[in-house]
């Protein structure tokens, strides 16, 4: 929960799951950020990660603890947490409270400063919602999403032991374990790996090795780079889907296609 914070005078409020272009809308108003967290197995952001894409502070308030309170009661929390409050900024579809009746207007009803409501935002037509990017992503409708985040999509992860083909017969990659994001669709991605405080032009592969041993893995190659010592965690940044995840009869048709993807990533990301 929040800890009290007398020097906040405004708050945005909301889950902020992806800290996208509509959430940004929000935060540019508020001295500080409060996160309503729900359980979730994947998320776009998990928890303190959201810091990552927001320079205000956040407190985080979860779900299941808040979930009884009332309108009144839960003005009366934030009230106790920010003992200064004036402002309330929330976007115009927020929900919160006992079976989610709270609404813009009963913050209203028992908030005695300012709540200044964010009406819908689109890109390119479409309304920016976290469900609706976690869907581009499921879908592997990339760009799209990208445009709706206002950002390269991004996960990361802890480095672990691959199968070793890589380094024998193809390209060498670092391998990754990512517990609790959204992953994009199966497939190979044009994209930027951050590890060891550096950023690095890369070809990333996530999904099934249909033509090895059909485990799934998410791997990088760093383009003109190979780095002995991985520390952790590594940082996987989406700019492009090149392709969706395929089948090869043979390793000499999966090299050739594995080539082709880094002339092409190269093209995108150097």
């Amino acid at each position: 929960m929040a800890p009290i914070d007398n020097s906040v005078g405004s708050v945005a409020l909301g889950s902020f799951d992806g800290m996208h272009v509509a959430h940004r809308k929000l935060t540019e108003l508020a001295d500080a950020v409060a996160v309503i967290e729900r359980e979730a197995p994947r998320r776009l952001t998990p928890g303190y990660k959201r810091s990552w894409y927001c320079d205000r502070p956040l407190a985080f308030y979860l779900f299941d603890r808040i979930r009884h309170l009332g309108a009144e009661e839960f003005v009366g929390k934030l009230r106790e947490d920010y003992p200064r409050l004036k402002r309330i900024v929330v976007g115009y579809d927020f929900r919160f409270g006992k079976e989610r009746r709270g609404t813009p207007e009963s913050l209203k009803r028992f908030f005695d400063g300012e709540v200044l409501v964010i009406p819908e935002v689109t890109v390119a037509g479409i309304s920016v919602h976290s469900r609706t990017i976690r869907e581009l992503l499921a879908e592997g409708e990339l760009e799209l999403a990208n445009r709706l985040l206002g950002r390269a999509y991004a996960i990361d992860g802890e480095p672990v032991r691959g199968q070793g083909l890589g380094s024998r017969e193809f390209v060498p990659t670092i391998n990754l374990a990512v517990e609790g994001y959204q992953l994009p669709a199966e497939g190979v991605y044009a994209g930027m790996t951050f590890v060891n405080g550096a950023r690095h032009p890369s070809v990333i592969f996530l999904g099934h090795r249909r033509s090895t041993d059909g485990s799934f893995a998410i791997e990088s190659h760093l383009i003109g780079r190979r780095i002995e010592e991985v520390g952790s965690p590594v940082k996987l940044e989406f700019v492009r889907r090149l392709r969706a995840n395929r089948t090869f009869g043979e390793f000499g048709a999966l090299k050739r296609q594995i080539e082709a993807d880094i002339l092409a990533a190269k093209r995108i990301v150097c």
